[in-house]
């Protein structure tokens, strides 16, 4: 006689749904992956879970600041991979942070223009005989000014400091970078190691800037909701064209330059941390995002370029300064929060 549940007696349900909860529903792998917003889909996430039986743990960051002490925490063994700028990059190796990569497991590398192929050209990619990054995207910082405030286009990132502007200019909220741009107006040679002496100075600038009423933001979405809430007249576009995409989208009319002395450039690659050194699901992560389908996703939805083809009408290239490691990133962001604070008795 066939007997269904109902039928069996409480206690016996009981113990079985126990024990069927103590089992575990499913042996699928979890990938946990520290990036930046926009470097995947919904859709991108669901072709890789799909494809190789696993379960994707994505979590965002949008400052430098945010990402090494994610990244670092528990000694690089919180996240799988990560996306990272090249600058970022030499830090996490130092740190012990990241480990090397098989290459032979990500084949996709061969679809990569030729001067993304050749690894050791690239600052920070390679240590002795050893790959810890491949390129994925990168862009410049450029100044992005709104046409109806803004009547003629602006040559230099002075702009910011323009008083017709106060509590009109927008900033990324993140430090380093904001050091570098202002020891590049300030005419330092190598904005990303500075003396002493030129430490201060840039301090003394930022102050000022600071003094300029300046809004915040630290993603492209929120730089868009400062636009629609305020009627802001300059911003520092940390995500370059990413950024600039995601205001035209939204309707702004805005123009975008890059400034006579130069713009910071950054170049972000997926590296493997810790944390995914024993996992075969991290290199076919990075092979996964080195396909055409992500490559066209940076590129139509995101406005940026990826490293499989060349974008159309590459801008002033020789204007760009690709980021290098900081002399000191925790003082830089130790100095920004305090500037920032607007606190000044005993601040320097």
């Amino acid at each position: 006689m066939k007997v269904g549940w109902s039928a069996l007696p409480l206690r016996f349900l009981c113990l079985a749904l126990c024990v069927l909860g103590a089992l575990p529903l499913s042996a699928t792998e979890t990938l946990r992956v520290l990036s930046w917003p926009g470097y995947t889909s919904p859709e991108i996430v669901r072709n890789f879970e799909q494809q190789f039986d696993a379960r994707v743990e994505l979590t965002e960051v949008n400052t430098d600041d945010v990402l090494w002490e994610k990244a670092s925490a528990n000694g690089g063994q919180d996240f799988d991979v990560v996306a990272v700028n090249t600058a970022e990059l030499q830090r996490l190796i130092q740190g012990g942070l990241a480990v090397p990569l098989a290459l032979e497991a990500i084949p996709n590398t061969r679809q990569q223009l030729r001067r993304f192929r050749d690894l050791a050209a690239i600052p920070g990619l390679v240590y002795g005989d050893k790959t810890y990054a491949l390129p994925f995207t990168y862009s410049e910082m450029g100044l992005i000014y709104n046409r109806k405030l803004v009547k003629q286009a602006p040559t230099s990132m002075a702009a910011l400091w323009d008083l017709q502007y106060r509590g009109r200019i927008l900033l990324y909220e993140g430090s380093a970078h904001n050091f570098s741009l202002t020891a590049l107006l300030a005419g330092e040679k190598n904005p990303f190691r500075l003396s002493e002496s030129a430490f201060r100075n840039v301090v003394q600038r930022l102050i000022a800037l600071r003094a300029n009423r300046p809004l915040l933001y630290s993603s492209p979405e929120e730089a868009v909701r400062q636009f629609r809430r305020k009627p802001v007249a300059l911003a520092f576009g940390n995500y370059g064209t990413q950024q600039l995409k995601a205001l035209q989208a939204a309707g702004e009319d805005v123009g975008y330059v890059l400034p006579q002395e130069g713009a910071l450039a950054w170049l972000d690659c997926w590296a493997i941390l810790k944390g995914g050194s024993k996992s075969p699901l991290a290199s076919a992560w990075i092979n996964h995002m080195l396909t055409r389908e992500v490559g066209q996703h940076l590129v139509q939805q995101q406005g940026l370029p990826n490293t499989l083809e060349n974008p159309p009408g590459m801008r002033d290239a020789d204007k760009l300064i690709w980021l290098q490691p900081v002399e000191n990133p925790e003082r830089r962001s130790e100095y920004w929060s305090r500037i920032l604070s607007g606190y000044r008795k005993g601040m320097f």
